[in-house]
């Protein structure tokens, strides 16, 4: 009896799975169509992206070297081209590129336009280096005001955030790790406007701080030492070099030759004071 009961049971299922089939059967085929072929789409997708990035890449570093060799004719349109077609980040990378190429070419103007654009679209490391470079350009001609008001972000604390398996862990405050950069474009500018005292006190206190990377600690140790010592302070004019000696007139003929010194060896010969015989 129970063999019966279970044919009965595996007809019944088979009977219903043929009418699912007859009505849903397309839709499945369908379904099953449209994930393979976006999976396919996909790894298309992502494949292009990858050589895309490739290509980037190489020209990248193509006009970098192209710059660093001073061939801005080949460096400028091929910066220009990947930061407007590129990805975003190798977009930024070519701006910043493309601005210190005009700043190597005394653009400073055009070069801090780039930087301050870069820096106002991205609040991430990239902005983080434009908000530098624009810094350094603006020291040498910008108020001291307008220089730390540029700087203001990079000096202020940021809030970190630690997450742990996508979970918010727990945040904390901590001090901007591009502080000392530019707390050293700060020293800078004061040294560049003739405030070589407060340069001086800003240029020891980043040597002595033990958080900052030891390469920007001897540049300011050297400068606060210049500084120290005088700088570039006018001490005055050199006097000017005592004139050379005249140079000796050999007697004229038939003068009297002085007498030999009283402290002459003995022996020495005495010229003869009368007239050279012929």
């Amino acid at each position: 009896m129970s063999d019966i009961f279970r044919e009965v049971e595996e007809e019944v299922r088979r009977e219903r799975f043929e009418e699912i089939w007859k009505q849903y059967g397309d839709y499945i085929i369908a379904g099953v169509a449209l994930v393979i072929i976006a999976i396919a789409g996909w790894q298309l997708y992502t494949r292009y992206e990858t050589n895309q990035r490739l290509k980037a890449s190489e020209t990248l570093i193509a006009a970098q070297q192209a710059a660093t060799a001073s061939d801005y004719g080949k460096a400028t349109p091929e910066l220009a081209t990947l930061a407007k077609d590129a990805a975003d980040g190798y977009a930024k990378m070519a701006k910043l590129s493309q601005a210190g190429v005009l700043a190597q070419q005394g653009q400073d103007i055009e070069a801090l336009q780039i930087y301050k654009a870069i820096a106002a679209d991205d609040s991430g490391t990239i902005g983080n280096v434009a908000t530098i470079r624009a810094a350094w350009i603006m020291a040498d001609s910008a108020p001291r005001a307008e220089v730390e008001a540029l700087l203001a972000p990079l000096l202020a604390p940021v809030d970190v955030t630690t997450y742990s398996y996508l979970v918010i862990w727990h945040t904390e405050t901590k001090p901007n790790a591009w502080r000392f950069a530019a707390r050293e474009i700060l020293a800078y500018a004061d040294y560049h406007n003739g405030q070589f005292k407060q340069a001086q006190a800003e240029f020891k206190a980043l040597t002595d701080d033990k958080d900052a990377p030891q390469a920007q600690r001897a540049r300011a140790g050297a400068m606060a030492a210049f500084l120290r010592n005088g700088g570039l302070s006018d001490f005055g004019t050199m006097p000017a070099p005592p004139p050379p000696p005249a140079p000796a007139t050999p007697p004229a003929p038939g003068a009297v030759a002085p007498p030999a010194p009283s402290n002459a060896p003995p022996g020495t010969a005495v010229p003869p004071t009368g007239p050279t015989p012929k």
